[in-house]
């Protein structure tokens, strides 16, 4: 797999307060506007602050309208957009991967690229790391919750079907391991995901499990907002390759933490 940053507009700043990890695989319809608004969101927040785009092998203009976004931007010096680009579509995981180790910043955010959780809700992420968490993961399942425009009834039985297994072998106490709104203590965020696996949806739990299991770190669940949007790329035969790669994920996990 080749991996490629290019067109990252920003001076050499060694560390900031805040990167924003997007993978991104086919997105040209609504890359831009998703990038706007984080921008915008980012931009009133005073601090130092980074998004990277991971485009997953699109075969679409993906890579090339995020370029022209960066052109256009400001150079500024707490502030900067990169485009991180994988030759070939490996999958979630894989960008993620990629995307969080070219970060920098003191915490990690990583998000959707169709904004079903917006980055509004990163105030209720910051606030369980001020009380002392290092992971925080977005949730639908939970009271705090607020899903104003659901799934698909299936949809929605498979995913807590899948969500009982999951919490049976691999993270306990989490209701919604798969929502893709996550912040992360940066360090942990660059430790867990150089020690990661998976390059699908999968990746999901496998970082939780590692959080749990490996580093013994608790993971913060905090309902978001979360709204579904047209043209997931979430498939069916997805719901199934994280279900059998669940008891692989734990394994996997387990033969890390006994030969660390």
């Amino acid at each position: 797999m080749s991996v490629s940053a290019v067109n990252a507009r920003h001076p050499h700043v060694d560390s900031i307060d805040l990167s924003v990890v997007i993978p991104a695989y086919n997105e040209a319809a609504r890359i831009e506007r998703g990038l706007e608004h984080v921008t915008r969101f980012l931009q009133a927040r005073h601090v130092s602050w980074e998004i990277i785009v991971v485009d997953d092998g699109s075969r679409d203009s993906t890579s090339l309208i995020v370029q022209r976004f960066i052109a256009g931007q400001p150079v500024s010096a707490p502030a900067s957009t990169t485009l991180v680009r994988l030759d070939v579509n490996r999958g979630k995981g894989a960008a993620l991967r990629a995307g969080v180790a070219a970060s920098r910043g003191a915490r990690v955010l990583t998000m959707d690229a169709d904004l079903a959780t917006p980055i509004e809700e990163l105030d209720v992420l910051e606030r369980a790391l001020q009380a002392g968490a290092r992971v925080a993961t977005g949730s639908r399942a939970v009271a705090s919750s607020n899903v104003t425009r659901s799934q698909s009834a299936l949809r929605v039985l498979l995913g807590r079907a899948g969500n009982l297994w999951i919490r049976s072998l691999a993270v306990s106490g989490v209701h919604d391991t798969q929502c893709g709104f996550k912040l992360f203590d940066g360090e942990v965020a660059r430790m867990l995901f150089a020690l990661s696996r998976e390059d699908r949806f999968g990746i999901d739990i496998e970082v939780l499990c590692l959080a749990q299991r490996h580093l013994g770190l608790t993971v913060a669940e905090v309902g978001v907002h979360w709204e579904h949007q047209d043209g997931s790329k979430v498939r069916w035969k997805d719901y199934v390759d994280v279900f059998v790669k669940v008891p692989r994920i734990v394994w996997s996990v387990m033969r890390i933490k006994s030969s660390s």
